[in-house]
């Protein structure tokens, strides 16, 4: 009774939600299914079809047996087929919908709308159906983006058959390092900050959300003395930078140049270069760990490829020393680390490429014998994005590339690549289809070039004339997608596309140069040293009252005058005269009471005295002095004095 009761509420309460609102409920309910009475139908529907079935089939025996042709008697049966399974059909729909009829409730109210109806099969909404010709903004804007995804596509399309589009050097600028040689570039992961070393021993650092148009080095330094720089590398963070020079240490800055760690030097007098802490001889080159920010690599004309642990700055980490076919030891003029930095690559002077597991230091893992001429050093390895390719530039004036599952002979290969310098690059582009190197020149005999290579076929596909001097490091950021380039003049280009590039160079080509402020005269001359000792530094310049008050305050300035002592003396001062003989002389010659204001006439002030009686000088000479005689002139001598001086020649 109380269930019967409710249901009646409920009822009635739907009724008059639908006589006030126009419909009768907030929602469908849950449908509840009779698994028994649908396996009965089922089973029924089954017995059915048949039945039918073989009352079909004995109907087409008896007319075979008839002898009526099988054509006319096959549509007929087909038809009956199609008719028995629609009428089948159209049973089991009605009996479906009647079992859900009857297992749910029983709505109250016009029927709803067939559009609403499928508006809430998709999303149960609220309120009035939607105008027929009404598209949602989602739906616009998905529709969009496909449009955007198949013009991108299309685009990507055109873009693979032409590679020459995505090489981003419709503009460039120039970064004025020194007058010698960029021997090392890098960049940071996020490509805020540029850094350049060269034979000056420099190392400049750029900013390009700080610089201008003017393109100036917000700092220059020499980390390494007078040592020249081989390498240098931001780390994975970027907080700090490795720099390979001509020493045997390596050195770790931070980002402001500042030193971090200097790793030790070896003792070259061990013959085993492994029981030494670290390198003995110059380095050659140096990387940072793809993967283990802590850890970087460099390698030596000791013979050694050494890893190191940021932390400990006191021993490498791991050596592996490359060996030639007769076990002898080799140098390694280049390393690089894999992709996933599980492999360990060096080039060495021998012709040879060697490659370790990182783990295993003792045996190589990959070795190829002849990879380049004997005795030209090896001038870089670079690592495909891929992972499985592996690209080496030689001093044979060769660019080749390689296989690492079948690395006993190259795919591919590019001579005439002429090459001076122990450190020219090669690397590949972001989306790894193409290849870059740069090309060296002799002075006033050509132009650098940067030479793009088609990685599939190696073919040469662009060409980009840098300087007249020869293109030593070049560098293809994959965030930026820009290419740096040192040169051997002192330059170091960076190449953009306004499209195709984002930041780096593109934020200071936009800011125009700052005014030079102009000097300001000071009003008074007295130099300002705000960081000088306080014994040096200048008291600044007060009002009187306040300097008499601070002079009031200080015992020395404001201490009476003592009066003149009396007597002998008393307190460790003297009187100005004494009662011995002594202090009465000095007192005596040291009072002064002529008037020297002429000194002609204080001289001739004792002239008459001195004539009259000589005292000092006259009296000494008296007895010794002879008398002076004097010969008397006759009247011959005058006349002789007045003739003129051409009659006395003649004479």
């Amino acid at each position: 009774m109380d269930a019967k009761k409710v249901d009646e509420g409920k009822m009635s309460g739907d009724g008059d939600i639908g006589s006030v609102m126009g419909f009768s409920g907030f929602g469908k309910k849950a449908r509840t299914f009779d698994f028994d009475a649908i396996f009965e139908q089922t089973r029924r529907t089954a017995i059915e079809r048949s039945q039918r079935v073989l009352e079909e089939r004995q109907k087409e025996d008896e007319m075979e047996e008839e002898g009526e042709s099988s054509v006319s008697v096959k549509p007929s049966v087909h038809s009956q087929r199609d008719k028995s399974a629609v009428a089948s059909s159209r049973k089991q729909r009605s009996e479906s919908s009647s079992d859900s009829s009857e297992s749910d409730s029983e709505l109250i109210g016009p029927p709803v709308p067939p559009q609403q109806e499928a508006q809430e099969d998709d999303d149960e909404l609220v309120g009035p159906p939607l105008p027929p010709g009404y598209r949602s903004s989602a739906a616009q804007s998905d529709d969009e983006e496909e449009d955007d995804a198949d013009e991108e596509e299309t685009q990507e399309d055109d873009d693979d058959d032409n590679l020459v589009k995505k090489i981003p050097d419709t503009h460039e600028i120039t970064l004025q390092h020194g007058t010698k040689t960029v021997s090392a570039l890098g960049l940071d992961p996020s490509g805020a900050r540029l850094v350049t070393g060269g034979y000056d021993y420099d190392v400049r650092f750029w900013d390009f959300a700080g610089m201008d148009q003017s393109l100036q080095a917000f700092r220059s330094l020499q980390p390494c003395e007078c040592h020249q720089i081989k390498s240098l590398q931001y780390s994975i963070t970027g907080d700090v930078l490795l720099v390979v020079s001509g020493n045997a240490q390596a050195k770790v800055l931070d980002r402001d140049g500042f030193n971090v760690m200097e790793c030790v030097k070896g003792d070259q007098y061990i013959v085993d270069m492994a029981n030494t802490k670290g390198h003995t001889a110059m380095l050659n080159s140096g990387c940072w760990h793809p993967k283990i920010k802590e850890e970087f690599m460099t390698c030596s004309n000791d013979g050694t490829v050494r890893t190191w642990d940021l932390k400990s700055e006191k021993k490498h980490k791991s050596v592996f020393k490359p060996r030639s076919s007769k076990g002898k030891k080799v140098v390694p003029t280049c390393c690089a680390y894999s992709r996933d930095g599980k492999l360990i690559a060096a080039g060495c002077q021998d012709g040879t490429i060697q490659i370790w597991d990182r783990n295993l230091s003792v045996h190589t893992k990959f070795h190829c014998q002849q990879a380049h001429a004997p005795g030209s050093d090896t001038s870089c390895l670079c690592f495909s994005y891929d992972g499985m390719t592996l690209a080496s530039r030689g001093g044979d004036d060769t660019l080749k590339i390689w296989d690492i599952r079948s690395f006993r002979k190259p795919l591919n290969e590019a001579t005439r690549l002429t090459n001076y310098f122990s450190m020219t690059d090669c690397c590949f582009s972001p989306d790894d289809k193409l290849l870059i190197t740069g090309t060296s020149v002799k002075k006033d005999e050509g132009s650098g070039k940067l030479v793009f290579f088609d990685r599939a076929s190696f073919q040469k596909v662009y060409e980009i004339e840098v300087t007249n001097a020869s293109v030593v490091r070049c560098l293809w950021h994959p965030k930026l997608n820009q290419i740096m380039v040192g040169t051997g003049n002192g330059l170091a280009k960076v190449y953009y596309d306004p499209v195709k590039s984002h930041r780096g160079a593109k934020l200071c080509v936009v800011k125009s140069k700052r005014k030079e402020k102009q000097a300001e005269a000071l009003t008074q001359d007295y130099v300002i040293t705000p960081h000088a000792l306080p014994m040096f530094r200048e008291a600044r310049q007060r009002s009187t009252r306040k300097q008499l008050e601070k002079d009031r305050l200080d015992p020395k300035k404001s201490h009476k005058p003592e009066p003149p002592v009396s007597g002998p003396g008393r307190g460790g001062r003297v009187a100005a005269h004494g009662g011995t003989l002594s202090s009465f002389i000095v007192k005596n010659i040291a009072l002064d009471k002529t008037d020297d204001s002429n000194p002609r006439e204080a001289i001739l002030r004792h002239a008459k005295e001195a004539s009259e009686n000589p005292y000092w000088i006259a009296p000494a000479y008296k007895q010794t002095q002879p008398e002076p005689m004097f010969a008397e002139e006759s009247d011959e001598d005058e006349e002789a004095e007045k003739e003129p001086e051409w009659k006395k020649r003649k004479i």
